[in-house]
C-alpha cells in the first residue's frame, strides 16, 4: 500500500473515530490531559506509520482513558475501538505467571521443586530444572530455532506441544544464566494444568480473567471467529516503518499460549493491572516478590522477576519500581507497563509488527510524564 495514502488514512481516522468510551469513564482525565495524549498518541501514529492501535490509562488504579485510532483492519477500514481484541505475544508470560502464583499461594505450586513432580513425562535433564528457574528464564531450556517462532502446526494441548523441545540438552545449568525464553512458558503452562488439575485455558478463564472482569481476552486461536478481532500487519521490508506494509505470515500460538498465546484489548488488560495491583489476583506480598528481579547463582542481577521486567526499562528510567512486559509477534506489538506504588498502569496495543523499532515505551513514558508529571 502506498505510504503516504496510508498515513493520510491514519492520520484522517485519529482524528474522526477515536472511541468516545474515555472521555464518558467516570474520574476521567481532564480535559487539557486528554488532549495532550491525544496529541501525542496522534503523532507517534504518523511518524512510525501505524495502522491501528488501542490505549487505555489506569490512574488510582481506575480505568481513567481507553480509546482506539486508526484501523483495526487496514484493507476493510475497520476502525480500531478501545475493544479492539489483539494478539498480546509476550504480555501472555505475566498472566501466566500470576496464574502460577496463585497455585503457590494455595500450596499446590512449589517453586523449588523439580519439575517432574508435576510433569513426570518431561525427561530429566543433566541438571533439575525447578518452576522458580521456568518464571525468571533460568531454566537452561532453549528458545526458538531460526523460523521456529512462526510454527503453523496445530497442538490440541501443551503437553503435545512439548514435543518440540522436551528431548533437547539444556542450553546451559539452570541458574547460572538468564535466557529469554517462550518456549520454557510452555513447559510452566503445563505445570499449572498438572498442579491446578484444569486445563490451562479453563484455569485462566476462572481465576484470572473474571475475577479481574476481563470479558474480552482469548487464547489465540486462528480458526475462531472473534469479534473486534484486529487484523495485523508487517513491513514488506523487515525494520522499515514506512507504510509499505502486507498481511502478516500465518502462525498458529497452539504450540506457546503460556508465553506467546493470548488475545485481549486494552481495556482488559488495564483492569488486569488494576486487580493485580489492588491485591484482586494475588496478595501484595507475591506481587512484590514477582516485582524483585532474580540473580544468577553468581549475584548478576537478570533485570526480570517473575513474568516481568522489572525496574529501570521500558522507556520508565526515571522509575525504578515500574514492572512491565512488551511483545511481538506475526502481526503485532504490545506493551504493558505498572507503577505498582502509584497505581498506575498503561497498556498500548498495535496491529503493526515492529516490536522495540516501534518504540512503544516511548509513548507509554509520553503519556506516564503527562498524567503523572
Amino acid at each position: 500500500m502506498n505510504s503516504k495514502f496510508l498515513r493520510t488514512q491514519i492520520i484522517t481516522l485519529v482524528l474522526l473515530l477515536a472511541a468516545p468510551a474515555g472521555a464518558q469513564t467516570p474520574g476521567a482525565l481532564s480535559a487539557e490531559n486528554t488532549s495532550r495524549i491525544e496529541t501525542a498518541i496522534s503523532s507517534f501514529m504518523s511518524q512510525q506509520n501505524i495502522p491501528g492501535i488501542s490505549v487505555a490509562i489506569v490512574q488510582d488504579n481506575q480505568v481513567r482513558f481507553q480509546r482506539g485510532y486508526g484501523m483495526a483492519e487496514v484493507e476493510n477500514f475497520v476502525p480500531a475501538k478501545a475493544l479492539t481484541v489483539y494478539r498480546i505475544a509476550s504480555v501472555s508470560k505475566s498472566l501466566t505467571a500470576v496464574a502460577a502464583m496463585q497455585l503457590v499461594e494455595k500450596g499446590k505450586l512449589d517453586l523449588d521443586a523439580p519439575i517432574q513432580k508435576y510433569v513426570p513425562g518431561f525427561p530429566t535433564k543433566k541438571f533439575p530444572i525447578t518452576t522458580r528457574q521456568l518464571l525468571g528464564h533460568l531454566s537452561g531450556i532453549r528458545n526458538y530455532r531460526p523460523g521456529e517462532g512462526e510454527r503453523t502446526n496445530r497442538y490440541d494441548t501443551l503437553t503435545d506441544a512439548l514435543s518440540i523441545f522436551k528431548d533437547d540438552p539444556l542450553d546451559f545449568e539452570p541458574g547460572t544464566r538468564f535466557n529469554y525464553t517462550t518456549l520454557g512458558y510452555t513447559l510452566l503452562g503445563v505445570t499449572i494444568e498438572a498442579a491446578s488439575g484444569m486445563r490451562f485455558e479453563d484455569y485462566m478463564r476462572e481465576h484470572i480473567f473474571t475475577p479481574a472482569g476481563m470479558q474480552h481476552t482469548y487464547v489465540d486461536d486462528i480458526y475462531a471467529i472473534i469479534p473486534n478481532r484486529a487484523r495485523g500487519n508487517t513491513p514488506r521490508v523487515f525494520g522499515r516503518l514506512d507504510g509499505n506494509y502486507r498481511n502478516p505470515v500465518l502462525m498458529d500460538s497452539s504450540y506457546k499460549i503460556p508465553g506467546g498465546g493470548l488475545l485481549s484489548t486494552a481495556e482488559d488488560l488495564a483492569r488486569f493491572a488494576i486487580a493485580v495491583q489492588n491485591g484482586v489476583l494475588i496478595k501484595p506480598e507475591t506481587f512484590a516478590e514477582m516485582s524483585r528481579s532474580q540473580k544468577t547463582r553468581d549475584g548478576k542481577e537478570t533485570g526480570y522477576g517473575y513474568g516481568w521486567f522489572v525496574g529501570t526499562g521500558g522507556g520508565f528510567s526515571n522509575d525504578p519500581e515500574a514492572v512491565w512486559h512488551g511483545g511481538v509477534q506475526p502481526g503485532f506489538t504490545s506493551d504493558l507497563v505498572l507503577l505498582p506504588k502509584k497505581r498506575f498502569a498503561v497498556v498500548i496495543l498495535t496491529n503493526l509488527e515492529a516490536g522495540g523499532r516501534l518504540g512503544l515505551e516511548r509513548l507509554a513514558k509520553q503519556i506516564k510524564d503527562i498524567v503523572l508529571p
